[in-house]
């Protein structure tokens, strides 16, 4: 991990880099996480043509941007066009923190999945060992959050999508983390499923497209977690489904608040605290 930096000396520049991004919050919550800890840094939005990643990070990289978080449509292009990847992106194919040294590589990791554990086990108190976990998307988000799933051993992770091959595809990226292990990790239909499951997480988008939520009620246990990846308006039509089925939902503002936590931790070599960061954000969330 990187030597915290002096702060003394000029501050270094960050960014988020996706289309759209006027919306994101990355830039309010590292302002807070250097406040917090006392670092110099400055950190922007960029807004990437969609066929220009390649050119923006360059560019970026050129001028001097010391580490950059990339969220929708560009994570596939960040783990591609990267110098070297983490265990993580190999399996996930996707990254969401890319790391700058002094000569220029760029080094990408995904702290996606650590950060939605982070969430569901430290901030909202739900165990993930021993449990029976359906994981609904195979794209990248339920790419980068499948190996941090399967490190808290559950007894059984599903992964479902809407394409079963995908879903198929990414269980066989993973399936040697499982071997010898309790937990069992496999891929099915929406058809064949079998309830009750302990947490349902939406890794999917059909809560921002307004879509049907894509698996039925009866597999959530009265109680069960249902964690939707997105946050405010967006999550909403997930949370009320899962209220109507006696289940607690939770949006992923947790979860986002956790990965810029740890991107933050692999640019500084200072992990922020996440709590009162995510208790002014949901403040200001619920303020609107």
């Amino acid at each position: 991990m990187a030597q915290a930096r002096n702060t003394m000396s000029l501050p270094d520049r960050y960014c988020v880099m996706g289309n759209p991004i006027a919306h994101s919050r990355s830039p309010r919550i590292h302002t807070l996480f250097a406040q917090l800890t006392g670092q110099a840094l400055v950190y922007e939005a960029e807004l990437v043509a969609l066929d220009g990643f390649d050119a923006a990070l360059r560019q970026l990289v050129q001028t001097g941007t010391r580490g950059m978080n990339v969220t929708v449509p560009f994570k596939l292009d960040a783990a591609r066009l990267a110098d070297s990847r983490s265990d993580r992106v190999l399996r996930a194919g996707a990254a969401n923190t890319l790391v700058v040294d002094a000569d220029g590589r760029v080094h990408a990791d995904n702290t996606d999945g650590l950060g939605l554990v982070a969430d569901i086990v430290r901030n909202a108190g739900v165990a993930l060992a021993g449990q029976r976990v359906l994981l609904l998307g195979a794209g990248g988000a339920a790419a980068g959050a499948l190996a941090p799933l399967i490190a808290q051993a559950p007894a059984l992770l599903v992964v479902c999508n809407r394409t079963h091959a995908k879903a198929q595809e990414l269980v066989a990226q993973h399936a040697d983390l499982v071997e010898g292990s309790a937990t069992q990790l496999l891929a099915l239909k929406a058809g064949a499923l079998e309830g009750p499951f302990d947490v349902v997480i939406n890794a999917t988008a059909s809560s921002l497209q307004g879509a049907a939520i894509p698996v039925a009620g009866h597999l959530l246990r009265p109680g069960a977690l249902a964690y939707d990846m997105m946050y405010g308006p967006a999550a909403q039509p997930f949370l009320q489904w899962a209220a109507q089925h006696g289940a607690q939902g939770r949006d992923g503002l947790g979860m986002l608040v956790e990965q810029a936590a740890e991107a933050f931790a692999l640019w500084r070599g200072v992990r922020p605290p996440s709590q009162p960061v995510l208790a002014q954000l949901r403040s200001e969330l619920d303020a609107h």
